[in-house]
């Protein structure tokens, strides 16, 4: 493929990326990784994810009003993220290319499993204490092996009983750590410099314009039909890089 192939490839990518963000308030890490993760090593992908799921990440969060709040209630989960994230994140940028696609793809199926079962899950506010740091601890590792920050983590919060608005913020800061946590810890493996901070600054924009797109057509959007081939979309390019 040409260069100004790839370059397009890769901008497609970060749109329809951003186009899932926008119609259900997550999936662009996870969207972007399993379709980077077909022409070029995790690590790389991992790296170019960086800026753009920032970007949308921060924006989702900041435009609630539950900001403290959510903060106060989740702290014990985020901090594990970061420090468990930031220190697994050797294991993307050190394994070989196969084992790091491999885990990307049982990543990507074990989310779209858990999206099809349809699970309706519900955490007493009483085990947050103990729980949320045990799921921020096993998401951390997961995004350090993987580069996809939403198992457990996800499931986690969806279960917490959050009122919409405040779930897709609460997916929003959540995702916020995960990406700095492992931008920090693929600069401190050498995996993510500034070369590598340019191009995937470059990537923001596709990003912010499928993003606004999806957010244009998410009152026309069937959720049902939309969650469904989102879903089998995912399990297909999880397989893809597991096979």
């Amino acid at each position: 493929m040409s260069a100004s192939g790839k370059i397009l490839g890769i901008g497609i990518c970060f749109m329809l990326a951003g186009a899932v963000k926008g119609i259900t308030g997550m999936g662009l890490p996870t969207v972007a990784m399993g379709l980077l993760g077909l022409v070029m090593p995790p690590a790389q992908a991992a790296a170019f994810l960086i800026i753009p799921s920032a970007v949308t990440n921060v924006w989702q969060f900041l435009t609630g009003s539950r900001r403290l709040a959510l903060v106060r209630r989740l702290w014990p989960m985020l901090l594990t993220i970061g420090g468990t994230t930031w220190a697994a994140a050797g294991l993307i940028a050190g394994n070989p290319a196969r084992y790091a696609r491999m885990a990307l793809g049982a990543a990507l199926i074990a989310y779209a499993g858990v999206g099809l079962a349809k699970m309706q899950l519900s955490v007493p506010e009483r085990r947050e204490k103990w729980l949320g740091p045990l799921i921020g601890a096993t998401t951390g590792l997961v995004t350090g092996a993987t580069g996809v920050f939403v198992i457990p983590a996800v499931p986690y919060v969806q279960a917490l009983g959050l009122e919409k608005d405040e779930l897709v913020q609460a997916l929003g800061l959540s995702f916020t750590v995960s990406t700095f946590a492992l931008a920090a810890g693929l600069a401190n493996r050498g995996a993510f410099h500034v070369a590598a901070a340019g191009a995937s600054t470059l990537c923001t924009l596709p990003a912010l314009v499928g993003m606004l797109v999806g957010q244009a057509v998410r009152a026309k959007t069937n959720p049902t039909t939309f969650r469904l081939v989102f879903f089998v979309g995912l399990l297909a390019l999880g397989l893809d890089c597991v096979l």
